[in-house]
């Protein structure tokens, strides 16, 4: 697979990421696939940033990882502790060229590169009874109303 075009789908599935109520999933598609791209030789790890965001109070930092023309962060390993420089603050004027691609075209380029199948999902049994019991409510008192 071409590696611009993975570079720019882990950029889209980062983006929603950020912004979605549940992104583990997204996460662990752009780590897997950034852990791929390293793997092959296809992306570069570059050294080590302060987050924005301490966890508890502490500081801590994150990976920076160039892939073809685009930088990401992801969680260090301990030899990347020992192995890269420390770059100290994230530069928070530095920008990634913006990508135009709908998050389900990310996805399947990703899905296909990290060769991911989702589970299948058990179908919800139905409980319920074969009659049908209709609604009371807006029927009550009866239309024979007695005036007070």
């Amino acid at each position: 697979m071409d590696v611009s075009e993975i570079a720019k789908a882990i950029y889209t599935v980062n983006r929603h990421a950020k912004a979605a109520l549940e992104p583990q999933h997204l996460y662990y598609i752009k780590q897997k696939s950034i852990d791929n791209l390293l793997e092959e030789n296809k992306a570069e790890k570059i050294g080590l940033h302060f987050t924005k965001q301490p966890k508890h109070s502490n500081q801590h930092s994150m990976l920076l990882v160039k892939v073809d023309q685009y930088y990401f962060h992801i969680p260090p390993n301990k030899k990347d502790f020992k192995q890269l420089e420390h770059l100290g603050e994230l530069d928070e004027d530095f920008r990634n060229e913006r990508v135009r691609m709908s998050l389900s075209e990310a996805k399947r380029i990703l899905y296909k590169y990290i060769d991911w199948k989702p589970d299948k999902k058990p179908q919800k049994q139905q409980y319920g009874s074969n009659y049908y019991t209709p609604s009371s409510l807006g029927q009550w008192p009866p239309n024979n109303k007695k005036k007070y």
